[in-house]
């Protein structure tokens, strides 16, 4: 496995200083033994006391050593937030932006083929992403709806892709057959082709005038470096390079930053500058989003091993039986949950500097991908 000159790509030194404290592990859950050449690690964080309650949220506490960890916004309490509520207005308005978006025309089976996975439902987190970080910087969310449904197509397009035969071969995606078992590779390919090339068409052409142009070029910039040779296709191509190999720590995270983290910072920098945001907002909430974009990886690897295919919603032990590289195979599951909550510690850090109503939703959205259970 070759080295990278970009790893790490989050060298937050918060980040960094925990790395160097981290142990080694000898096992592995498939019992192999690790060579000494790469190490594995364990997190050590401690669980804080203070709770932030809310009874109409569904997701679950996230688990270390069995016990649940409240991760708080420092010393601030957050109100009473209806989180499940907030998810399900803001996706309702993505779907109906999504819908809108792409019509049924000609040539149909293109459109319905594009159609059929991006509105084949999901929890819409990126799109919600972008609506509540424009939000909180002061921009109405109007404003980001475009950008919210392009980073929706992007993520859908890198789906689309990631299913085909050539890549994952997969045959189940949110509960339904994946693009090219419903259309056929072809069309799958092409409908994710479209997809990718109407998510900047749409940032473009449908930001409204209120915003300024250069935030516009801003926010197309950040998508196009997010799914790029340098983001989302290169974590793509080191992922499948990496198959059956002996992979470290920093390599995993290089997949994953680019692979999948990438995307879900652009989600979250591209609200920030369309609402408004100075130069000091933007940083801080790409470092918010650096760390909840690698733990959504991190508990997506954990989910892969602990949870079936009919919880998941796609076929579950995929990384496993490929001989992929997870956190879970080099850090335990434990280990993993460990990394997890301190990314989510890490994450909340940088809310600490806004509104605090206006950074609940972002605050529990960290916690809820540190919890989700699909």
């Amino acid at each position: 496995m070759a080295s990278f000159a970009t790893i790490l790509s989050y060298e937050t030194p918060s980040l960094l200083k925990t790395a160097a404290n981290f142990g080694r592990l000898n096992e592995i859950p498939n019992g192999s033994t690790r060579t000494s050449s790469t190490p594995l690690i364990r997190m050590k964080i401690k669980a804080t006391a203070t709770q932030v309650t809310d009874s109409s949220s569904a997701f679950q506490p996230l688990l270390v050593n069995g016990e649940p960890i409240a991760i708080p916004l420092k010393t601030t309490q957050f109100p009473v937030f209806k989180f499940d509520e907030y998810m399900s207005t803001k996706a309702k308005m993505v779907d109906k932006a999504l819908n809108e978006a792409v019509p049924v025309q000609y040539p149909k089976k293109i459109h319905r083929a594009m159609r059929y996975s991006l509105l084949a439902g999901g929890k819409r987190v990126r799109p919600v992403l972008c609506l509540a970080s424009c939000e909180l910087v002061g921009g109405d969310e109007s404003l980001a709806i475009p950008a919210a449904c392009a980073v929706e197509m992007i993520h859908t397009m890198s789906l689309i892709h990631d299913d085909l035969p050539c890549m994952d071969n997969d045959d189940l995606r949110r509960g339904k057959p994946t693009n090219h078992k419903a259309f056929g590779e072809e069309t799958a390919v092409l409908a994710g082709d479209a997809l990718l090339s109407l998510a900047f068409e749409h940032v473009a052409a449908k930001t409204t005038k209120v915003v300024s142009p250069e935030r516009v070029v801003r926010a197309i910039t950040e998508l196009g470096s997010a799914v790029g040779s340098l983001g989302l296709v290169a974590g793509q191509m080191v992922d499948i390079q990496s198959e059956g190999k002996e992979v470290t720590l920093r390599e995993l995270e290089y997949i994953h930053v680019h692979k999948t983290a990438k995307l879900l910072e652009a989600s979250v920098v591209c609200g920030a500058i369309i609402g408004g945001a100075g130069e000091g907002e933007v940083e801080r909430m790409r470092k918010y989003a650096r760390c909840i974009g690698l733990l959504f990886q991190v508990v997506d690897d954990i989910l892969d091993v602990t949870k079936s295919s009919e919880e998941l919603g796609k076929t579950a032990g995929k990384d496993l039986a490929s001989d992929k590289a997870t956190y879970p195979k080099l850090m335990g599951i434990e280990g993993a949950k460990n990394f997890a909550a301190e990314l989510v510690a890490q994450a909340v850090q940088e809310l600490a500097h806004f509104d605090v109503a206006r950074a609940a939703p972002l605050y529990y959205l960290a916690n809820y991908i540190a919890s989700r259970q699909t």
